[in-house]
């Protein structure tokens, strides 16, 4: 299941990235995250890991470990699970562009559920209200950042 948004954001890329990268700011519009923190020395590069709780819906509480595949400063972070969790493989990547107003942001979010076909039905039917929760917390990392 794939879930792609874009906002734009008038505000420059250098003021959004602390809400991409600090976790009391992250929690703040990753509304489905209810605890965020890093796990090891690193905080800033590929390799960073770090723990989250995520709640979705009726879903049960998801307790994540992941690691930053790309980490590009006022650009790019991307991040996969390496562990936990009932999802069978999740990956999250949040880029910013420059624009003439201010900034791009976009999310996009890679979810493989278990259970083969069902999985893959309920994962066509979830894409749905995936994409209404993200287009919420894209609004309030808007209303955030231009604040």
């Amino acid at each position: 299941m794939r879930v792609q948004r874009s906002i734009d954001i008038a505000a420059s890329p250098e003021k959004i990235w602390p809400y991409m990268t600090e976790p009391d700011k992250i929690l703040k519009w990753v509304t489905t995250f209810k605890e965020f923190m890093y796990t090891g020395e690193k905080r800033n590069c590929v390799g960073t890991t770090f723990y989250v709780e995520e709640k979705v819906g009726p879903m049960p509480l998801m307790k994540l470990y992941f690691v930053v595949t790309e980490w590009i400063k006022n650009e790019r972070i991307a991040f996969r699970k390496t562990s936990g969790g009932w999802v069978k493989d999740y990956e999250q990547g949040w880029t910013l562009r420059e624009t003439v107003a201010g900034s791009r942001f976009t999310f996009i979010e890679d979810v493989e559920l278990p259970f083969g076909v069902v999985g893959r039905l309920v994962g066509t039917v979830g894409q749905f209200s995936s994409g209404a929760s993200v287009n919420k917390m894209l609004n309030i990392l808007k209303n955030l950042a231009e604040a």
